[in-house]
C-alpha cells in the first residue's frame, strides 16, 4: 500500500461531496433504482450478466431495515419488467444482521419469496468477520426454504477452506472473493500471493464438490488459476462465471468476456452512494490510488 493512496483516502472525506460524486460515477450507477437498470441493460447489450446491489449497510432503526427490502422488491419486479440478466445481492447489515437477526431473516425471506415468483437469484454478501458465522448461518436458514439463494465468502479468511466443505455438502452457489475489509492477521492471511493460494484452494474444493462458482476477482494471477482450474475440471461455461465491479479493469473483463466465459459485473446504486464511497477507500486504500490514476488516464 502507497503513502499515496493512503493519502488520498484520508484526504477524500475533505472534498467537496460533488467531486467524489463525480469520480464515483465509474464505480457506482446512481442514486436511483432507475440508474442501476441503464447500466444492467447497457452491460447486457454487451453479452455481460449484472448483479444489482442496494447500498446501504449496517443501519440502525428497523424501518431502515424495511424500507431496504422492499427496495429489493421493487428492484426485482423492475429487473423481471425490463427483462434484464441480473439477479440481486444483499448485504445483510442492510436488512438489520447487526440489529436484529430474526428482523434481518424474515426481510430476506421476503427477498427470496420475490426473487423465486419472478425466477430470479438472491447472494447473501459477506461482510467483515464480526458478521461472517451469522451471515453463513442466515444463508443456511434462508436455503431450507429456497434454493435460489448464493452465499459469497473471503478467501483471505483463515476459516475459508473450513467453510467451503461445510457448504459444498448442499452444492452451495459461492461467490468466491479475496476480501477487502482490514483483519487482523490472527484470522486473516496478509500475504497477497498466499491469499492468491488459498483463493485457488478454495475454488479447487467448490468445484470438485460440483458446487456453482461465481469467480469474483481483477486480479489476472487468480483469473489465470481459475482457468486452469476450469480446464482440470472439465467444466462448461454453464457451471461457473467470472463477476467484477463496475468500473474496474475493463480491459481484462472485455478478454474474458471475447474468450467465450460467462461474466457478470456488480452494479452498486442507492441513496447511500457517498458514505459507501467512503468506506470503501477507508478499507482499502489502493482504491483511492486507482481512482487518481483512472481520472488521469481519461484526461
Amino acid at each position: 500500500m502507497s503513502f499515496l493512496d493512503t493519502t488520498i483516502a484520508r484526504t477524500l472525506p475533505l472534498v467537496p461531496k460533488p467531486i467524489v460524486g463525480q469520480v464515483s460515477k465509474r464505480y457506482i450507477a446512481g442514486a436511483a433504482v432507475e440508474d442501476a437498470l441503464r447500466v444492467g441493460s447497457s452491460l447486457n447489450s454487451k453479452g455481460i450478466l449484472a448483479t444489482l446491489d442496494v447500498l446501504g449497510e449496517h443501519i440502525h432503526h428497523a424501518s431502515e431495515a424495511e424500507a431496504a427490502v422492499e427496495q429489493y422488491v421493487q428492484t426485482l419486479h423492475a429487473i423481471s419488467q425490463r427483462g434484464l440478466q441480473a439477479n440481486v445481492s444483499v448485504k445483510p447489515t442492510a436488512i438489520g444482521l447487526r440489529l436484529d437477526p430474526e428482523l434481518c431473516f424474515r426481510g430476506m425471506l421476503q427477498i427470496a419469496d420475490t426473487a423465486a415468483r419472478y425466477g430470479n437469484f438472491v447472494r447473501i454478501d459477506m461482510e467483515d468477520s464480526a458478521c461472517t458465522e451469522d451471515t453463513i448461518a442466515l444463508f443456511l436458514r434462508v436455503q431450507e426454504r429456497h434454493p435460489n439463494v448464493g452465499i459469497a465468502i473471503q478467501a483471505y479468511m483463515r476459516r475459508t477452506r473450513d467453510d467451503v466443505r461445510r457448504l459444498a455438502k448442499t452444492r452451495t452457489n459461492v461467490r468466491l472473493c479475496k476480501g477487502i475489509y482490514n483483519e487482523p492477521r490472527a484470522i486473516a492471511f496478509k500475504d497477497r500471493d498466499i491469499i492468491r493460494r488459498n483463493f485457488a484452494l478454495a475454488l479447487d474444493d467448490l468445484f470438485a464438490a460440483g458446487c456453482y462458482v461465481g469467480i469474483a476477482t481483477h486480479d489476472e494471477h487468480v483469473v489465470w488459476d481459475a482457468l486452469r482450474l476450469i480446464e482440470k475440471h472439465g467444466l462448461t461455461r454453464e457451471q461457473y462465471e467470472f463477476q467484477m465491479l463496475l468500473g474496474v479493469d475493463e480491459q481484462l473483463r472485455q478478454i474474458l468476456v471475447d474468450a467465450g466465459h460467462r461474466l457478470r459485473v456488480y452494479v452498486p446504486f442507492g441513496r447511500s452512494w457517498y458514505a459507501y464511497s467512503l468506506r470503501r477507500l477507508r478499507e482499502n486504500p489502493k482504491i483511492g490510488g486507482y481512482i487518481v490514476k483512472s481520472m488521469f488516464h481519461r484526461r
